[in-house]
């Protein structure tokens, strides 16, 4: 795909946290893909949505966004309860969706995304963006070619910090039901990236739980119940056998941060730091074989970088990947890059969520379907 022929994107959430910091400047960072339009829930929060990015199209909603016939695709950033009916709308208006992951608020809304995408023959994306970490990716290949032999052993922890206090606006997360707390989000996008890695999860045991059972909102000065998890513990095996221990955790203070360790035959190899997305400089990649002395720092090769010099900081770095690969699908009209996820993979990672919570409540192993 050439330069001038640009993927033209409508952002929905062009005045969130999120749209703004990761998918503005991706889109407006690379070649492949162009910001278009942007649409907010009103059309002056559109227009100042617009005025600030240098659009010239902007929609006071979905609905008028997915009636512009010249926006091929739409990226849909906004709150997880909200993701399910602006993707369905978005498809149903023939364009192609790349929707920030948690799919849908449960696992029923994912698959009904997934066959209503596949049914319209349209390519979809969701913002599982550790798979175009070129950190990431590299790890992946060094474990496909060897590097540590047989996998034997798998660990993944990633302790963070979180405030016991909040304002009211952001405290809608502590509902478990609306899809968007530690498990589906923090937990969920190091679990899938540690898939991607090593191999998929056959069986897991689990606790999930909340150990902070109440959040204080300081501009209410009101405590309001919480049933969202902040923990996340899960043992398991891989489809290759092996033995895999993952925690995380949201905690009061001093999080100790992210690392990846993998144990096999002839070596081994750990990614230290970077566990949220953004943090693509923050990952360090150590190897060792068995005939080394000890630990090295493995340098990621250029080739597993797509964007160009610019977009490669924050959350536009991996997020600007993850568009230069979805508009060569677009554009070519085949799956460009089978490793990037689609909203069937989506339904994957939700189905495997459901089991590690099944496995908390029942206190009973349980097979994850692949």
């Amino acid at each position: 795909m050439t330069q001038s022929n640009p993927l033209r994107v409508g952002l929905i959430g062009a005045g969130g946290r999120w749209g703004p910091r990761a998918h503005v400047p991706a889109l407006q960072g690379v070649a492949e893909a162009e910001l278009y339009a942007v649409c907010t829930a009103h059309a002056d929060t559109a227009q100042a949505a617009a005025d600030k990015f240098g659009v010239t199209r902007a929609y006071g909603s979905d609905k008028a966004l997915y009636a512009d016939a010249q926006v091929e695709a739409v990226a849909v950033a906004v709150r997880v309860p909200a993701h399910y009916a602006l993707s369905k709308n978005a498809l149903e208006a023939g364009k192609h969706v790349f929707c920030e992951w948690p799919l849908g608020a449960n696992t029923k809304e994912a698959e009904e995304l997934a066959a209503l995408a596949r049914q319209k023959n349209l390519r979809t994306m969701v913002g599982l963006q550790r798979r175009a970490s070129p950190a990431y990716l590299y790890m992946r290949e060094l474990i496909q070619q060897g590097y540590v032999g047989q996998v034997l052993a798998v660990n993944m922890t990633l302790m963070n910090s979180g405030v016991l206090t909040r304002t009211a606006d952001r405290t809608w997360q502590r509902d478990a039901t609306l899809g968007a707390n530690t498990l589906t989000i923090t937990f969920g996008h190091v679990l899938d990236a540690m898939c991607m890695v090593v191999g998929e999860l056959t069986e897991v045991s689990a606790i999930v739980g909340t150990q902070v059972p109440q959040w204080f909102e300081t501009d209410t000065k009101k405590y309001v119940d919480v049933t969202a998890p902040d923990n996340i513990v899960v043992q398991g095996r891989l489809e290759n056998g092996a033995i895999v221990n993952a925690y995380t955790g949201v905690h009061p203070y001093h999080g100790s941060g992210h690392r990846l360790e993998i144990y096999g035959r002839d070596g081994a190899l750990t990614m230290i730091g970077g566990g949220e997305g953004g943090q693509e400089l923050r990952r360090k990649l150590m190897g060792g074989q068995k005939d080394d002395k000890a630990l090295q720092e493995l340098a990621v090769p250029e080739r597993f970088t797509w964007v160009p010099e610019a977009v490669r900081n924050g959350p536009a770095y991996e997020v600007g990947q993850m568009w230069v690969k979805f508009a060569e699908a677009i554009r070519s009209g085949s799956n460009a890059d089978p490793n990037l996820p689609d909203f069937d993979h989506a339904v994957r990672r939700h189905r495997m969520l459901d089991a590690i919570v099944r496995a908390s409540q029942t206190g009973q192993r349980q097979k994850v379907m692949l």
